[in-house]
Order: structure tokens, then sequence, then C-alpha cells
């Protein structure tokens, strides 16, 4: 079995297919999926499908990239994440791609999420994109990670190089590996897959987005996981089972849930 550690169904979409996007996941074996949060006010949407399908999950936080959006203090993100069903705090993050001039917002929105993770002891959700010094140096400064007593965690979608994948399992971060790692000019990523250990790696769709091969420039859902799932066994040539129990068991330990 597999399971989409990172998507979110609750974007228009997918969430107006969701029979569809169930049945999908059910015919190719994936049996959970974490919605991830993105913002504060449609955090109500996410957490209500958490509540209403047993396996969906959820987390609780503000990407990088939304610049207008209410800020979250420490003490929000704590609050909101007093539910069973709310696994995680993120995704948060540093994104220099998309934004320019002073991100200083960006690297203080960070820091509250990391604050809020170890207050919880809920893992983060990390995403990174031309920032990953900064991200590495904050994760450190802040204490995130096992290494600093505080909570595990994620990095997402990732696309980075393997220096820097090495800097976060050091700190007890997995590396989550979506679509991209199947695209044919992610080379440099597929020798990043290589190298990480499957007992540090989840997949993902990141869903809508990123759709794998043989989906690739299509809308992306969690059922196309097991594709991602397919590619790293080729790649790392080990079983296809091995990668499936393996990143599933990962899931379930890094994010505290009972089986």
């Amino acid at each position: 079995m597999y399971i989409d550690s990172h998507c979110h169904i609750n974007f228009p979409e997918l969430a107006s297919r969701l029979p569809e996007i169930f049945g999908k996941m059910s015919e190719n074996r994936v049996t959970h999926a974490l919605c991830v949060s993105v913002d504060l006010p449609d955090f109500p949407q996410v957490l209500a499908l958490a509540e209403q399908h047993s396996h969906v999950y959820a987390s609780v936080g503000v990407h990088p990239d939304y610049e207008e959006t209410p800020e979250p203090s420490v003490d929000d993100l704590v609050r909101l994440s007093d539910h069973p069903k709310i696994v995680a705090i993120g995704e948060t993050g540093l994104d220099y791609y998309r934004l320019e001039g002073d991100l200083e917002w960006q690297r203080e929105r960070f820091r509250t999420h990391i604050r809020a993770s170890r207050a919880t002891g809920k893992p983060l959700i990390i995403h990174t994109r031309a920032a990953s010094e900064d991200t590495i140096r904050i994760m450190r400064e802040e204490g995130a990670g096992t290494d600093a007593g505080g909570a595990a965690g994620v990095m997402h979608c990732f696309t980075e190089s393997l220096e820097v994948a090495e800097a976060a399992i050091e700190m007890g971060f997995y590396i989550s590996f979506s679509g991209i790692v199947t695209f044919k000019s992610a080379r440099d990523l597929q020798a990043v897959a290589r190298a990480v250990p499957l007992e540090r790696m989840l997949i993902e769709t990141d869903s809508p987005y990123l759709a794998p091969v043989p989906h690739r420039g299509k809308m992306n859902e969690p059922g196309f996981v097991c594709h991602v799932a397919e590619f790293l066994a080729k790649l790392k040539d080990v079983p296809l089972d091995q990668v499936a129990w393996q990143t599933t068991d990962n899931f379930f330990k890094l994010f505290e849930i009972a089986r």
C-alpha cells in the first residue's frame, strides 16, 4: 500500500471531485493522505476533510508564498493543532523563487512555525525553494529537529542537493519525493533519491500540481503517488513492495499515527 504524505485535496479543482479522487486512491492501493494547510482562512476546510474521512489527516500552517494573508502566531498554531486529526505544523519554510524584496517576514513566519512545532511536539512540513542555505540555518538556530530536542519533520517536494538532504536528515528530518523525480530533466534530483536511504524517505503528490510520469501535464491527485513509488523502486533497484512498505511505515512513525 501507499500513502500520499502531502496533497491539497481541499483545493477547488480536487474538492469538487472527492468521490472520484477517493475511488482512484482505493484502486491504486493508496490508503491514506495528508491534506496540508497553506493559510488560516482555509484551514477549517482542511480540518473538515480530515474529520469527515478516516483515511485523511491534516496539518495547520501558512505557506511562505502567501504574502497577503493573516499572519499566524505561535499561540494560533498551537491552539489550532490541538486536534487528533492535525498531525503536523506547516507547510512552512522559505521560497525565494517567486517573491523578491525584503523577505524578512517570510523568515519570521518560518521561525513561528518551528516554535509551534517545538511547543506541540508535532512535526514540521518544510517547503524550501531557492532558499536552502537560509532554511537550514534557521532550522538550526530555532532548534528544529530531534538533534536539538525538537520535533522531527519532513522536507516536502524535495528538489535540493544531497548536501541539503543530509543536513536535514542529521536533524531527524525525512526527505519526501514528488512527481518531479520522475521527470526526464530531473537527473540531479534522481541522483539525490538514489543516495537517500529508504528509511528516511516519504512519497507525495503535492496535488493538484506536479503530476508524475505517465500523467505529466495533467491535474495531479493522490492516487498517482503509486507512480512515484514505482519510479523510486526502479531508480534504487529495490522491490516495489519494499518502497511501499518502508515509506508507509515512515509516515506512521513520523506523524505518530496508530495503525
